[in-house]
């Protein structure tokens, strides 16, 4: 039986693979891909044997910065993100959300002085029975990953 591709091949760039299909576009609007100049191919509701329906991502010639990667941990911890060269694979990245994360998230305590002072957001990741909340520096609010806001 012949493999057909169902998305076109990406010469140079990053490849988002295995994003649960109903965050495909909470991926596309914490990363800016609707402003994004790039070339970009979303596809969603892909067959997938690990998820039952999955999303994808391709963003031509361009690699994610750190802050960006810790977004996606934070909405779909288990995608897997392949940098690519020349249409081949030369790096699979892993989705791993440091100790701390600064910048991605705002703080829902409203009298926080990071939302009242030009104060970066700063976050320590608190892992509990494979539950991942997250406790603000600065005022000590804990919060479930599901309820944050993402910058």
């Amino acid at each position: 039986m012949e493999k057909k591709l169902k998305v076109a091949a990406l010469k140079d760039g990053t490849v988002i693979d295995h994003i649960p299909s109903d965050k495909l576009f909470k991926v596309v609007h914490i990363l800016h891909l609707d402003t994004c100049k790039n070339q970009i191919t979303l596809a969603n509701n892909l067959e997938s044997k690990k998820i039952g329906s999955k999303g994808l991502v391709k963003i031509a010639d361009r690699a994610l910065a750190e802050n960006e990667t810790n977004k996606l941990a934070l909405i779909c911890p288990d995608a897997k993100i392949n940098i690519i060269r020349d249409f081949e694979v030369v790096e699979k990245r892993p989705l791993v959300l440091p100790d701390e994360i600064r910048e991605v998230v705002q703080c829902p305590n409203p009298v926080c002085i990071t939302n009242h002072q030009p104060v970066q957001t700063r976050f320590f990741v608190l892992k509990e029975n494979n539950k991942t909340k997250l406790k603000c520096r600065y005022c000590e609010r804990e919060v479930k990953v599901e309820e944050v806001k993402i910058k």
